[in-house]
């Protein structure tokens, strides 16, 4: 039986040489890390549209992303010239990362997230903020509205009401407000979170989750 959120266990690996190494060359909190899942890969014209708004914000990045069903590697599927203009600030990798690890690095500033909620939970107990972008299945639309509505830990992607897609531009409006210090409602994103961390990471956290669910079966006898 389980009773409120399944934290993280600590690893004792440390992060992969090339991505520290590459991480070692920015400022703190300066990195976007973006990562779908395995099962929500985006097809082409979104992913083309994710990692162009990734460009144009201008910020560094990491996006471990999924090649859309038709193609064979994360490479065919970027726009063209991407890769040279992106050269030394930006990477989209089509393979496995650390990602517990990648998020407690201290260049990672913003992870941009699909809401699963493993991702959540990792995002949840790391400093970066978190962005929105919602992944196909009902649980990541449940899990985003309670982020945003709810707790105010993070910002969502705004999406079209009658394709459902989000834009370049609706990415990096959501980028600025979370890695902005100047903007209020990122402030107010950034002070929850950091509630909801140091709640999460507390001594006692996990057993008032269960003391708490006896507590209410104790009520309802």
């Amino acid at each position: 039986m389980l009773s409120g959120p399944l934290l993280p266990e600590p690893t004792n690996s440390t992060l992969e040489k090339k991505w520290k190494s590459w991480l070692s060359g920015f400022n703190t909190k300066h990195v976007i890390y973006c990562a779908l899942g395995s099962e929500c890969p985006l097809n082409k014209s979104q992913l083309q549209e994710l990692v162009l708004g990734l460009e144009v914000k201008g910020f560094p990045f990491l996006a471990a992303l999924k090649p859309p069903a038709e193609f064979d590697s994360i490479e065919q599927a970027l726009p063209e010239g991407f890769k040279e203009r992106v050269e030394g600030r930006g990477v989209v990798y089509g393979g496995w990362v650390q990602q517990q690890l990648l998020l407690g690095h201290p260049s990672i500033g913003c992870f941009i997230t699909h809401s699963g909620a493993a991702s959540v939970t990792e995002a949840l107990v790391s400093l970066c903020q978190l962005v929105l972008l919602l992944g196909p299945y009902s649980d990541h639309a449940i899990s985003a509205r309670n982020l945003e509505s709810r707790l105010k830990v993070g910002i969502e992607v705004v999406k079209g009401e009658e394709d459902g897609l989000f834009s370049k531009e609706s990415l990096c409006k959501a980028v600025e407000i979370v890695m902005n210090d100047q903007n209020q409602v990122g402030r107010q994103v950034r002070e929850n979170h950091s509630k909801i961390r140091n709640l999460f990471l507390s001594n006692d956290f996990e057993s008032s989750c269960v003391d708490g669910f006896v507590r209410e079966l104790h009520c309802l006898l």
